[in-house]
């Protein structure tokens, strides 16, 4: 059973559930969703969107913010990221559609030049992309954890829609294949920041102190994610 309920500025679709002993609040595709025990009053309900709210609305408008950043055209000439590097996209005739990157170009094989092949390019790019991800998020995850003193005890690469990635109680990581668009730095920050929530499971002042320890330039790299996040994306 769901029920939606509108309190401030914030429109809630109620998820009781008899097992729940917690709430959780969940941003997806622009609606909010709170999961509740079931029989929890709604005024306790109304005390958590007050308190929730500054939260709530800056996960909105960030999964605002994805969808509005400008579509990426699938055509020879345009460019797209990857660890801070621009590569131009080049479309090519051949026999196995597939992409590579050679000569600081991100090479599209398609079987006919002349058809539109935006979206098998696209399919392409997200493949290439997640595998770009799967190879330097793993090994980065190591380098930082054999410095921090970690071990995460599974790693997993998958898509978010507002997230960069996110830690278990059980030291499980999961990262957002799209942070591989951001500049190096940048990805070396999310780790970290995954990786001390193994020690951390919080944002307390002392989750961050541990995060200043590891990757003291941490500040930077975050405002940059906060400022173009909504540009890893196509």
């Amino acid at each position: 059973m769901s029920e939606i309920i509108s309190y401030q500025n914030i429109q809630a679709t109620i998820l009781r559930r008899s097992r729940r002993k917690t709430i959780a609040i969940q941003i997806k595709a622009g609606q909010v969703f709170m999961l509740v025990p079931q029989t929890l009053p709604i005024a306790e309900i109304q005390s958590i969107i007050v308190k929730k709210n500054r939260w709530i609305t800056e996960k909105l408008q960030l999964q605002s913010q994805f969808s509005a950043s400008a579509a990426k055209k699938f055509v020879s000439g345009e460019f797209f990221s990857c660890l801070g590097h621009d590569y131009r996209l080049e479309i090519v005739q051949g026999n196995s559609p597939r992409i590579s990157l050679y000569q600081n170009q991100l090479l599209a094989v398609v079987r006919d030049k002349q058809l539109d092949n935006s979206a098998l390019i696209k399919r392409l790019l997200i493949h290439w992309y997640q595998q770009q991800a799967e190879v330097n998020l793993r090994k980065k995850t190591q380098h930082y954890a054999n410095i921090i003193g970690v071990m995460p005890t599974r790693i997993v690469v998958k898509t978010f829609s507002a997230r960069w990635g996110s830690c278990s109680s059980k030291g499980e990581i999961y990262y957002n294949w799209k942070i591989i668009m951001a500049t190096d730095a940048v990805v070396d920050y999310v780790v970290v920041h995954e990786l001390c929530h193994i020690l951390h499971h919080n944002h307390s002042p002392a989750f961050w102190k541990t995060v200043a320890h590891y990757f003291p330039n941490y500040p930077e790299a975050k405002a940059w994610l906060k400022l173009n996040g909504n540009r890893l994306s196509f």
